[in-house]
């Protein structure tokens, strides 16, 4: 979930608001470690979420 407010409760992790930062993340499975989550995240809805942001 995306929390510009940064507000939210809980662990979140940071990255520029651009196409090249989320590949990148995506390709280096980022979130996963800024997370401490093991295993495969779904990032659909946040890649979703930051393209629209991006475009829109």
């Amino acid at each position: 979930m995306v929390d510009e407010s940064a507000r939210m409760p809980g662990r979140g992790a940071w990255i520029h608001p651009s196409a090249e930062c989320i590949k990148k993340a995506l390709q280096r499975k980022a979130f996963g470690r800024a997370l401490r989550v093991q295993g495969v995240l779904d990032t659909v809805e946040i890649t979703h979420q930051l393209e629209n942001r991006l475009n829109g």
